[in-house]
Parts: structure tokens; sequence; C-alpha cells
């Protein structure tokens, strides 16, 4: 009779925190996002168009939220370009780009940790909302609620991407072109639901350059 051959399985998880209260919170399900946002941006498309004091106009709200959803892909290829991939070779640049990003690319099909958790989406969405409603007033509510749709668009295309079967011509796309991310180029392909931003600033993932550690 002959032996089962045992293969060696990787961990798909790891801890990121001795406290197991932080640990928890480092932890998240993919629904939450969409949870806990999609009525903060229904509430604030209400108040745009109907109860702020100068309401916002369909076709320019309609305009804004578009405009929202764009500047979101940028913000995003920005965050996982420049901070993300922040690297130091200190002990605390490795642990800031560990806990950041790195605890990801080792342990990339992670399922609590493919969303952003709402300890880091929520101060970062009341950052944006300030300064969007600083700067344009009501119409900054509906520049909000795109930029909302646009990372919401991004989560679930992250999850999808590295849980599902991504089936048509765009749905291949976007996977191989985060995959090459992952594992053959952590110098290009930024972008994770368009690609807009690496084809603009020139960081389109290249097939066939050797993998570096993320």
């Amino acid at each position: 009779m002959q032996a089962t051959k045992r293969e060696d399985m990787r961990p798909t998880t790891t801890r990121m925190f001795e406290s197991d209260f932080i640990e928890r919170f480092s932890r998240i399900h993919p629904a939450t996002p969409f949870v806990f946002w999609l009525p903060v941006l229904v509430y604030l498309a209400y108040r745009a168009l109907t109860v702020a004091e100068a309401p916002v106009k369909a076709l320019p709200f309609a305009g804004l939220v578009v405009g929202g959803v764009l500047f979101w892909s940028f913000a995003e290829y920005v965050l996982h370009r420049h901070v993300f991939h922040f690297k130091k070779d200190t002990p605390w640049g490795r642990r800031f780009h560990f806990l950041i990003h790195g605890v990801h690319h080792d342990f990339p099909d992670d399922k609590d940790r493919l969303v952003m958790p709402l300890g880091a989406s929520i101060p970062m969405g009341a950052i944006f909302f300030s300064l969007f409603f600083a700067a344009m007033g009501n119409y900054g509510l509906a520049f909000f609620v795109g930029f909302g749709i646009g990372y919401l668009t991004y989560d679930g295309t992250h999850f999808a991407i590295h849980h599902f079967k991504m089936n048509g011509p765009i749905g291949k796309f976007l996977k191989k072109h985060h995959m090459l991310h992952h594992h053959i180029d952590h110098s290009g392909g930024f972008g994770v639901s368009p690609p807009l931003w690496d084809v603009v600033f020139r960081t389109m993932p290249q097939p066939k350059k050797r993998a570096t550690k993320a």
C-alpha cells in the first residue's frame, strides 16, 4: 500500500496583533462596508437632492456622482502606490508596511482581510467628506456619494477577484491585472477596480518581470 503524500499547505491567515481585542477588529466580514456605508450614501443623496438649503438639481447631481467615482479611482491608485507600498527598512517601517498592506501580499486569500475595516474607512471617509463639504458645500454631498460608490466598487471588486471566478472579458482582465501585481510585478498594477491610472502613469504590470517581496 502506497503512503499518501502530504502536501505542505500554506496557511491562509496570520495573527497581526498580540491584543485579542485589536486582533478581532483587524478582521471584517466582506459585507460589512456595504451594510454600513450604503445607508450613509443613500441619506446623503437624499439630503443633497431635497433637504439641503440649496438642493442639487438632478443633472449636476449625476455629474458630481460620476466625478466622485472618478476621484475615488485616483485616490485608490495614489493610496495603493504611495501609502500601501511605502517601504522603509527599519523595524517601524517594516511593521507599518506589514500592518497596512504587507499582510495582504503575504496572505492574499485571507477572506477576513480583503475589505477595509471600518476602523480605517470611517476616519478616512470623515476626512474626505469634510474636505468635499468645505470646498463645495452641498455639492460636496453629491460628490461624496460618488466617492463612496467608487470605494464600495473597489472593496467588492477586490474581494471578488480573490475569491470568485471572474467571467467575461472585463472580469478576466481585472483578475489578471491584479494577479500580475501580486505575483509578478509589485511595482505596477496599483488600480484594483479600474486600471485607468496605471495607464495614465505608465504603471501597468509587466507579465515577464520577476516579482520581489511586496
